[in-house]
């Protein structure tokens, strides 16, 4: 493989801190080994050396999505600014190839006296664009960055999720060939994560590298595509994301004592290869399957009253991040959730059943006429989903002018938090089957907290926990 594959290559990176127990200690190192080498005695050291990096060596290929793990003070950060050029290596070297965009901290290379318009022109500057592609990008960034007059206001005044939301527009408007995130999309609600995430999809379709770090090694398993775990300031793991995750949980839970140890034999099963026998995850095509549930199709009235009593709409939940395909002959309106009494809502009970219905106008006559629908988390992770019929040839028939309901009925067997809905309709054409209309991120629902939730993980498989006493003492 060719050096132009690549758009990282780390080699022996290493950087060295010295550590001050106080302020004068500082001054004594500039002064005094050199008097002491002039009078030729043994220089002495007022420092303590703390390397927060030793030894790093990976490589990056284009269009790989890369995720950094690892516990609090295991370099992380350092390694992500050594890349980006924002600190200089002591032993090593670093190369990123093309523009490299970063979201390190919130607000980093802002300065707060400056307005956020000033701050877009400088940022934007330092990334190499010129003032006509700046003046061409400025509204796409204020769109994503939907802090509306503030843009015109010190940075200073603004709110963390104000900092990160104008930061992060600024970083996927500058067209990155390497776009690096450090934890910083933490800030800001569920609707800003799923669109900030459904970009990152789009730039990474795109060919672009990304580095992103995470404490949540969920998104780092549904966003990428591999992953690297440092410890330390050492790099102990490097492979698929099915296999550094489960490692970096063992580091994270082990008692101290025991640390070393269990460092070491992750290192070892690195380095010799044993990825567990899970599947790679090379790609979006590759990531983790869908789950399809076949809900239970009666509700008693007991149920239904509870659904109806519990659920409610939200009228601010509102998604940010929707995409729509070009019409090609049929139009989606009105997606919403149900109850079964047809009332709306997008606050749902844990475990209830709902109603996901939409309509479709058709303007011209389409062929083998299929419905779907699709669920997924704020990282785009497709849960699972449905469609009308089970293939093209068993579609139906439609005529221009006819307007069709899709109703599909599910249950909300998922962890509390917020989701997001797809809508597609299909037809047979002369390619293949192709979307005559497709809503990415039509809508978004939250599934309220249960305080008596058994399950653990995103989906509610249902599962009945059952203890054997027998025998024991």
């Amino acid at each position: 493989m060719s050096s132009d594959d690549f758009s990282i290559r780390v080699d022996g990176l290493s950087k060295r801190y010295e550590i001050y127990a106080q302020p004068a200690d500082r001054l004594k190192q500039m002064v005094l080994p050199r008097v002491q080498r002039a009078m030729r005695r043994p220089a002495r050291a007022w420092f303590s050396e703390f390397w927060a990096l030793r030894d790093v060596s990976f490589d990056v290929r284009k269009g790989e999505t890369v995720g950094i793990v690892g516990r609090n003070g295991s370099g992380k950060s350092t390694l992500l600014q050594m890349i980006c050029g924002t600190l200089t290596p002591t032993l090593g070297t670093v190369a990123a190839s093309g523009r490299v965009a970063a979201l390190l901290e919130l607000g980093a290379g802002f300065n707060p006296e400056f307005t956020g318009r000033e701050n877009v022109r400088l940022s934007g500057l330092l990334y190499g664009l010129s003032e006509q592609e700046l003046e061409a990008r400025f509204d796409a960034i204020l769109d994503f960055a939907e802090i509306g007059d503030f843009i015109d206001q010190p940075v200073k005044t603004y709110s963390s999720g104000m900092y990160v939301r104008l930061a992060f527009a600024v970083a996927i408007n500058v067209s990155p060939d390497v776009l690096v995130v450090d934890e910083a999309l933490s800030v800001g609600d569920e609707a800003f994560q799923r669109k900030c995430f459904a970009r990152i999809d789009a730039i990474r379709d795109a060919g672009a590298t990304v580095l992103f770090v995470s404490h949540a090694a969920g998104t780092v398993v549904e966003l990428c595509d591999r992953a690297i775990l440092l410890d330390q300031g050492e790099m102990i793991a490097d492979g698929t994301p099915r296999f550094v995750v489960p490692r970096y949980h063992e580091l994270l839970y082990t008692p101290t004592g025991k640390a070393a140890a269990v460092r070491e034999a992750i290192k070892q099963e690195s380095i010799e290869g044993k990825s567990g026998g899970g599947l790679p995850i090379t790609g979006p095509g590759n990531r983790l399957g869908r789950l399809a549930n076949e809900m239970p199709a009666e509700v008693d009235g007991v149920e239904i009253r509870k659904v109806e009593e519990s659920a409610y709409f939200d009228e601010v939940m509102l998604p940010h991040s929707t995409v729509r395909y070009p019409s090609r002959g049929a139009s989606i309106a009105a997606p919403r959730i149900e109850t079964r009494m047809g009332r709306q809502v997008n606050v749902l009970s844990p475990g209830r059943e709902y109603i996901y219905t939409y309509d479709v106008l058709f303007q011209t006559t389409a062929i083998g006429v299929r419905l779907g629908m699709m669920i997924k988390t704020v990282t785009g992770l497709e849960l699972g989903g449905a469609a009308t019929a089970p293939n093209v040839a068993s579609g139906m028939v439609v005529s221009a002018g006819q307007r069709l309901q899709a109703r599909f009925r599910f249950r909300a067997m998922l962890a509390p938090g917020v989701y997001f809905m797809n809508a597609g309709v299909t037809a047979a054409a002369p390619e293949g089957e192709t979307y005559l209309d497709r809503i990415i991120d039509v809508l978004m629902f939250r599934v309220a907290h249960d305080p008596e939730r058994m399950s653990t993980g995103t989906v509610d498989f249902h599962v009945l926990p059952d203890l054997n006493v027998e025998g024991v003492s």
